[in-house]
């Protein structure tokens, strides 16, 4: 087991980030803490760090490494990599979680696509009288 990891590989592997590059972002744009210190990809993670992670909605995530690895686990066991300190959220945070949700089910049922032969004509229509 190494003794430290690069806090982007092991965000990776712990799989509280989708990717890699998803990390490095997330690090760059000062969403990720170590220890009340903002995170930098490269810097090292030991076992013991506490690291804050800001999510959406201005959510934080706090987790504490309890195991490294350096290469992708099953996913089963990446979650014994941390253990995740994260308060339970307010009611209000948890009835802003719902309305988010609901806002995004109404807009999000309808696919986009391209305009039909129909809707083209009303649009070269309606093209043709501004001008």
């Amino acid at each position: 087991m190494p003794e430290s990891v690069r806090l982007d590989v092991w965000l990776d592997v712990a799989c509280l980030f989708k990717t890699r590059s998803e990390a490095q972002k997330a690090c760059h744009g000062g969403k990720v803490d170590v220890n009340g210190h903002p995170g930098k990809p490269h810097r090292e993670v030991r076992v013991g760090d506490e690291l804050r992670i800001t999510r959406p909605l201005g959510r934080r995530q706090v987790v504490v490494v309890v195991a490294l690895a350096g290469r992708h686990v099953p996913k089963a066991e990446a979650k014994t990599l941390y253990e995740d300190r994260t308060p339970p959220p307010t009611p209000e945070e948890a009835e802003m979680r719902e309305v988010e949700r609901a806002f995004r089910r109404s807009f999000g049922s309808r696919p986009v696509r391209a305009p039909d032969r129909r809707e083209r004509r009303a649009l070269r229509k309606m093209k043709e009288r501004g001008d």
